[in-house]
């Protein structure tokens, strides 16, 4: 079927009872990539039910930027509810409008700058304890520093290690089980499995840690009113009629922002590296960039991005090409129509950042690693368009360009001061069930740089290279 020139398919392969599921699970971003060969709007079926996959840069737009008719519901967000409640990210489009006014006071500029403070430090603390010839396991390493910095950019302090530990292994049960939990039918989520148990366990003491946390919050001094830590920022918001996050809302905030803060930001660094290992000559230009950056080998700081632009752009291509929120869900609220199929209200959509991120028109060369692409004399229209890591619209994530810098600081500081090699043991393979996409296993060895001699950054010389 086509109607203005959009083509429509249904996704081979699917297993009765369970539909794609097992495709998804198993290589969720190849299965998205693969849904494009079947049309620009593609059938495919989660668990008995059906649900659409806008693979269209232009389709995949429409249902991002009409918030209202394809609304956030379906089975992701029934289970990711559990985790966030009815936070800016979960919350329908009725909750939507009040939530992001109240919080975007946080995520302004100078709280960013501010912020970025928190982030060399606890950056600059992980890279210290590296050690010449020590082997780190990626992810878990990363990701500890992610959720260190979130936690000192929420309370202006340090956890303590204990607490920090605590926390990790709450959230990698409950994002590791988020998926299953959705797959499975309610009356088998409810049943008391070893499995089933240790979710709930986990939320539970997600729950309790985070309001215990934020029940001893001290706060900033009040002349501090100008830098507060992002807790302050939100308790202090308030909308034109005064009003401001309840209790209930601000713990939905707190565990969002420590939800899309931690894992994301940790894979995002992960396949960076493991891409950069793949294509030295990327590699050695932003080693490059890195050394001739104002501030030296040091730990980069706000001051320094502009002069990243390269860093920045290798974070953009490891997100196109690996985007960590591979999967999301949407309900229209309404009788609609997309691609000529009609849509009766109820029906599932399914939005993936991978199901755009491969389209010729928008990325030639699309399976090939080229950060210059997003040069802005390179970078097109229609691929800002099927760039889609952030979402899109209103309901674009709040903390895009805290995530980017966050990023772009921790990758600069790494390799400022650090080559690192993948060990022989490296499973790039997807971790299966993951809500976040990441490898299964990317042990690096760390060899530490000699004084390297500052030269004039080089801009635009980064050629693109092929391989996985």
């Amino acid at each position: 079927m086509t109607q203005q020139g959009f083509e429509v398919g249904t996704a081979p392969g699917a297993v009765p009872g369970i539909g794609h599921a097992w495709q998804m699970m198993r290589s969720p971003v190849r299965f998205m990539t693969s849904l494009a060969a079947h049309g620009d709007l593609v059938r495919i079926r989660i668990g008995p039910s059906t649900a659409y996959v806008p693979c269209h840069p232009e389709l995949l737009r429409r249902v991002l930027t009409g918030d209202q008719v394809y609304d956030k519901g379906g089975v992701f967000y029934d289970r990711a509810r559990d985790v966030a409640g009815n936070g800016l990210v979960t919350c329908p489009h009725r909750d939507h409008r009040r939530q992001r006014r109240l919080m975007q006071g946080a995520f302004t500029r100078p709280q960013l700058r501010h912020y970025a403070g928190a982030m060399r430090s606890e950056i600059e603390a992980t890279t210290a304890r590296w050690r010449d010839g020590q082997v780190i396991d990626a992810f878990p390493e990363l990701y500890g520093l992610a959720l260190r910095v979130v936690a000192r950019t929420l309370w202006s302090t340090a956890l303590e290690p204990e607490l920090t530990r605590g926390v990790e292994r709450a959230f990698d049960t409950v994002l590791n089980g988020l998926f299953r939990q959705m797959f499975l039918p309610g009356p088998l989520r409810r049943l008391p499995t070893p499995a089933n148990r240790r979710y709930r366990s986990a939320l539970r003491h997600l729950h309790e840690v985070t309001q215990r946390l934020i029940a001893g919050y001290g706060g900033r001094p009040p002349e501090a009113a100008g830098e507060l830590d992002l807790l302050g920022a939100l308790l202090a918001a308030r909308d034109e009629d005064g009003g401001r996050l309840s209790e209930a809302e601000v713990h939905d905030q707190v565990i969002t922002v420590m939800a899309a803060g931690t894992e994301t930001v940790a894979a995002t660094l992960v396949w960076a590296l493991h891409r950069l290992a793949r294509h030295p000559s990327v590699a050695q230009e932003l080693y490059r960039e890195i050394d001739a950056v104002p501030g030296g080998r040091g730990a980069a700081d706000w001051e320094d991005l502009p002069a990243l632009a390269l860093t920045d752009r290798v974070i953009t291509e490891t997100l196109r090409l690996h985007p960590p929120g591979w999967l999301f869900t949407r309900l229209t609220t309404t009788d609609t129509e997309l691609a000529g199929v009609p849509l009766p209200a109820g029906s599932t959509l399914v939005f993936s950042p991978a199901a755009v991120a491969h389209d010729p028109e928008a990325f030639p060369h699309p399976h090939e690693f080229r950060p210059d692409r997003w040069l802005p004399e390179e970078e097109s229209p229609l691929a800002r368009q099927a760039f889609t890591s952030f979402g899109a619209g209103a309901r674009k994530c709040l903390g895009d360009l805290f995530a980017r810098t966050e990023a772009t600081l921790a990758l600069a500081t790494v390799l400022s001061r650090w080559r690192l090699e993948p060990e022989q043991d490296a499973d790039v393979r997807a971790v299966p069930l993951a809500t976040v996409y990441r490898p299964r296993r990317l042990r690096l060895r760390l060899t530490a740089r000699p004084e390297a001699r500052v030269e004039e950054p080089v801009h635009g010389s980064a050629e693109g290279v092929s391989g996985a």
